[in-house]
């Protein structure tokens, strides 16, 4: 296992109280929408928000501090590079057989950057063990404001 930090037991019970979430009713609609993604199909304003809602309680209850379990596909800056993402996805394998890092800076620059990171949210709500979300300097206030 790969960590960042010296962690403690309760970090590792707390992902796999994590893994276990989702109901077998909410894996199936994460599973359409990951679809509907990888299909590069917005999803609706009302899914987005549901579903950044539910990653927002997911972070907050993850340590500052966490385990990253080896091996990993480390990906960083997809800037909005939609096409690239899910060709790192064909090169790497699939969430739940692959662990992922993401490192931020989701946004910005590629055209689909809406897309990309309702993608990795979708992912880290539907695989909360499998994947890791780390905010780049993209994801501030003061970055983002138009």
């Amino acid at each position: 296992m790969l960590t960042f930090h010296v962690g403690s037991a309760p970090c590792r019970q707390r992902a796999v109280m994590l893994s276990k979430v989702l109901s077998e009713q909410e894996a199936v609609l994460r599973d359409a929408q990951i679809g509907q993604l990888s299909e590069c199909k917005v999803l609706s304003e009302e899914d987005v928000v549901e579903l950044a809602n539910k990653c927002k309680e997911l972070l907050q209850q993850e340590a500052n501090v966490t385990h990253v379990r080896a091996p990993v596909v480390v990906v960083g800056d997809t800037h909005g590079q939609f096409h690239d993402l899910v060709e790192i996805f064909k090169i790497t394998g699939p969430a739940p057989d692959t662990n992922y890092l993401f490192l931020g800076d989701y946004v910005d620059r590629g055209y689909y950057s809406v897309e990309t990171v309702c993608m990795v949210i979708a992912l880290k709500v539907r695989y909360p063990s499998r994947v890791v979300m780390i905010r780049g300097n993209h994801e501030s206030r003061q970055i983002t404001q138009v």
